[in-house]
């Protein structure tokens, strides 16, 4: 049996972000960030990395008054022989008129996976206000992607539309290629989502859908049997602490 590969984190940049509680420290210069969600199923690129099942996830962010940050990120996972992600980033926020940018790099660790799933990214992205709308774009690139697949490209774009009673309208679209597809386990695919988020009481709520264009033949099973790859419902909550 061929499990799925794809990988990676809800991290700030092309998705809508959880809840977060943010704590200035003048001394340092620095803004820390932290966050914690619970979602009904975790997905990356469209995929699901907790065979559909619920995930919960918390992270860190550190950054400094020049733009400059590292960040940690956690979450369950059940693919291949992972249970737990743990990913590091790191990077340089800055803007250029109205559009704001953000270099860096993302290592996607899988502590207590023996196999070799761990990689690391190179991410490049960018964002721009127009009216109501916010458009987002970003390019990641690994020299060694998982499995030892070789090189792997993920480009994508969408935009988060202010909505009224402060609701937030999100839609993505992203498409993934990888050198050695055989060792992957998955052909190059396009991944989609739509979803709407809204704060109640201090918890941000998100209810979305997400698929991918990966045929229910060609998709690996999941570890208990699911099709990761096929469309679904996901819902989340956050919390600041």
């Amino acid at each position: 049996m061929r499990y799925i590969l794809a990988t990676g984190a809800v991290l700030a940049g092309l998705c809508s972000a959880p809840a977060l509680a943010q704590q200035k420290i003048d001394s340092l210069g620095v803004t820390v960030t932290t966050n914690v969600t619970l979602l009904s199923d975790y997905v990356f690129r469209g995929v699901s990395q907790t065979d559909t099942q619920p995930a919960i996830q918390g992270g860190v962010d550190i950054e400094h008054d020049t733009g400059l940050y590292v960040g940690v990120f956690a979450s369950n996972v059940n693919f291949a022989d992972a249970n737990m992600e743990l990913d590091g980033m790191f990077g340089h926020r800055f803007s250029l008129g109205g559009l704001k940018l953000d270099v860096g790099g993302i290592y996607y660790g899988y502590p207590s996976a023996t196999s070799t799933i761990s990689f690391f990214e190179a991410a490049l992205r960018g964002s721009y206000e127009v009216g109501p709308a916010t458009l987002l774009a970003g390019f990641y690139y690994s020299p060694n992607f998982q499995f030892n697949s070789g090189d792997a490209y993920y480009l994508e774009g969408g935009a988060d539309v202010k909505l009224p009673w402060e609701i937030t309208l999100s839609g993505r679209f992203g498409y993934q290629w990888i050198q050695r597809n055989d060792r992957f386990g998955l052909d190059d695919f396009a991944n989609w989502s739509i979803a709407v988020s809204r704060e109640f009481f201090g918890f941000k709520v998100s209810v979305g859908y997400y698929d991918t264009d990966v045929s229910k033949g060609d998709c690996p099973l999941g570890v208990g049997g699911s099709n990761v790859c096929e469309a679904r419902a996901i819902a989340s909550i956050g919390k600041a602490f």
